[in-house]
């Protein structure tokens, strides 16, 4: 086994650790990984990621749905337009984009630098979220009135992102949970993980009518990652979620910067 491919199920593990954790963010780690330490291509990459995301996100979600956190109501309502959205995106406009987009002076911008570019401006998104930490919690015993068009919206954007970068976009999931659906933050994160396990696994179905999958490989990277977020739930509990957030939110920003070099340094010429 090469040492790159070792630090990919090392880095398996830590998706879901990070996932139990803080509810949100291993998944923006999973298409670097498999692009960068199993080298796979970006759109066989980002469908991959939502296979393991979507299951793992599963396996956290019934953990949580055990402690009565998870609030399904605002789920189905969120999750409905987000699934329909990832579905259609993978299904027709994923294998619909040419594998040349367009020339940029002496460079041609093709279909897997672009995707990787696009990943990265997602990436720096998810780490001002996580960075930023400013969350207001609804007021104890207040009116909660759900701005359900908002969150209809919200879903279909999500939907369509995760489509494109292959996500769970929980970043994006739980500031829209606890702003427009006022559930307080460790409802809001349990939420989400129910959320992100259909749309992920939905999206993924429109994967699997259009390309071969290792189903071997994609089942071992699975397993890892819910390992992962078993030994995260656990130490949910005694580690501080907000530094770990914070120290995570830098690592995903230096990741972002990285990704964006090494893509934009390999344009090949036109």
């Amino acid at each position: 086994m090469e040492i790159l491919e070792l630090f990919g199920y090392l880095a398996a593990l830590l998706i879901g650790v990070v996932l139990g954790l803080i509810g949100g963010g291993g998944s923006i780690l999973t298409v670097p990984v498999f692009v960068y330490l199993f080298a796979i291509s970006p759109v066989t990459a980002t469908a991959y990621s939502l296979f393991v995301v979507g299951l793992t996100a599963l396996v956290g979600a019934f953990q949580n749905i055990r402690k009565g956190l998870v609030d399904f109501k605002t789920a189905v309502v969120f999750a409905i337009p987000s699934f329909i959205a990832v579905y259609l995106t993978r299904r027709f406009i994923m294998p619909s984009i040419p594998e040349n987009l367009f020339a940029i002076g002496d460079f041609m911008l093709t279909k897997n630098i672009a995707i990787m570019v696009f990943f990265a401006i997602i990436m720096l998104l998810a780490s001002w979220s996580m960075l930023r930490n400013k969350r207001p919690e609804p007021e104890p015993g207040a009116v909660i009135v759900y701005n359900y068009p908002l969150i209809v919206v919200e879903g279909f954007v999500i939907g369509i992102l995760t489509g494109l970068v292959g996500a769970g976009g929980g970043f994006l999931i739980i500031p829209a949970l606890v702003l427009l659906a006022k559930l307080p933050m460790k409802q809001a994160v349990a939420t989400s993980l129910l959320i992100i396990a259909v749309k992920s696994l939905i999206g993924f179905i429109g994967d699997v009518e259009t390309m071969e999958i290792d189903w071997q490989f994609l089942m071992v990277i699975s397993l890892l990652s819910i390992i992962g977020i078993f030994a995260g739930v656990k130490l949910n509990h005694l580690i501080d979620g907000k530094k770990l957030k914070k120290a995570f939110g830098w690592f995903v920003f230096i990741m972002a910067i990285y990704i964006l070099l090494k893509e934009i340094s390999s344009l090949p010429a036109g």
